[in-house]
């Protein structure tokens, strides 16, 4: 005997049942606060994207002091151009080292009569020399970057040549030239009279000249050491000294500093140096004593600054975009759920009904056989199954 046993089939389970497998329906849902951040997740991607693409193609420099090994038979280029109020016939300039070598074993030095006012163009570029330099000098600490990357030499071309010339006789002398010295501390002066060599140093022979005579008001248009290198500043380029006393004595304390720069392209050596001043008119009876003129002592310092310009690798590069992305895609998933979940409990939207679509339910009737034990089947004589009755329920 068969019965029907009506039983209830969720309309949803139903649905589910496929061969295919679908997005589920929480994954596709659209709302304004995800859009929202879709959106803004977007911009933050391209911004930080093009960030860190401009922080790839730009460089860094590091800056590292190291002891200084080169010593033995090293050369140190000396770069003057100076200018004395003197006249060449009454000034002599001469260098000596702690080695006792002096200028004859190292060079020569360009002497050149001129005058010691100015042409208008000549003293608008000696002031922007002046000027740029003092300015650099104040403010490097931050723009030294800047300047390290601009590979460019000078600041400022030459001086222009005189095209006016006075009328009186030149009363100026130009010294300048460079000298290769050896490595090791020395004495680079200007005093009146010519240098006379001898076995154990040298004189400066001034017989016949007067205190009037002397003057040693000058101009430093060029004071520096090794090749020209973009980044180095020199600090005595551009100084200018006005003496009101013919008997004074200019005393410049240099430390120089070697500087090894690496760069993308080359690597190269150079020299930074400080310097320090001093001056005083000699007076002996006065107890001032000493030689008028204009003295250079420098001395070489035992560390040695490394310049190393850098940049990240591909591989890095990539990286970092990757985790860019990959992070922001994190944070706007976490940031968007706690949004909904928020606004959920402030709009108490969990309190409402369920979608009525998913309670609709199926009600089946099927014949059900009791009592009845199974047995062999002949699937040729075998009768089609029974109709399935269904019937929609939906709750109200």
């Amino acid at each position: 005997m068969a019965i029907l046993r009506r039983r209830k089939i969720n309309l949803k389970a139903v649905k589910e049942l496929d061969g295919f497998p679908k997005v589920p329906d929480t994954y596709i849902k659209q709302s304004a606060v995800g859009g929202t951040f879709s959106v803004l997740s977007f911009c933050v991607i391209a911004y930080l994207v093009i960030a860190e693409t401009q922080y790839f193609l730009d460089t860094r420099l590091q800056f590292k002091f190291e002891p200084d090994n080169d010593f033995i038979d090293a050369k140190l280029k000396v770069n003057i151009d100076i200018t004395v109020a003197m006249p060449c016939s009454r000034v002599g300039a001469d260098i000596l080292d702690s080695t006792n070598q002096n200028l004859m074993g190292f060079g020569t030095l360009e002497e050149e009569d001129t005058w010691w006012e100015l042409t208008p163009e000549q003293r608008n570029h000696f002031d922007s020399l002046k000027y740029m330099n003092s300015y650099l000098r104040e403010e490097y600490h931050a723009v030294h970057e800047l300047l390290w990357k601009s590979n460019q030499l000078s600041l400022l071309s030459d001086m222009p040549k005189r095209k006016n010339y006075p009328n009186h006789t030149p009363d100026a002398c130009r010294i300048y030239g460079s000298l290769d010295v050896n490595k090791v501390a020395g004495n680079f002066h200007i005093t009146a009279g010519k240098s006379l060599s001898l076995p154990r140093g040298h004189i400066h022979i001034s017989a016949f000249m007067t205190e009037r005579d002397y003057n040693f008001t000058h101009r430093i248009n060029r004071f520096s050491f090794g090749e020209p290198s973009p980044g180095v500043i020199h600090p005595l380029e551009g100084d200018e000294k006005i003496s009101d006393h013919s008997m004074m004595l200019y005393q410049y304390f240099v430390e120089v500093v070697p500087t090894d720069v690496r760069n993308l392209l080359r690597s190269y050596k150079t020299y930074q140096y400080s310097v320090k001043d001093h001056q005083r008119p000699i007076d002996h009876h006065k107890g001032s004593h000493g030689i008028p003129g204009i003295f250079f002592k420098y001395d070489m310092s035992a560390l040695k600054v490394k310049v190393t310009q850098q940049r990240d690798s591909v591989f890095r590069f990539l990286v970092k975009l990757c985790a860019t992305v990959g992070g922001i895609f994190v944070t706007n998933g976490l940031l968007n759920n706690l949004v909904q979940i928020f606004w959920y409990l402030i709009t108490c939207q969990f309190l409402k009904n369920q979608d009525p679509r998913n309670e609709e339910e199926l009600v089946v009737s099927s014949p059900v056989v009791q009592n009845e034990t199974p047995s062999s089947v002949d699937l040729l004589t075998a009768a089609s199954p029974p109709i399935l009755n269904i019937e929609l329920n939906s709750k109200k």
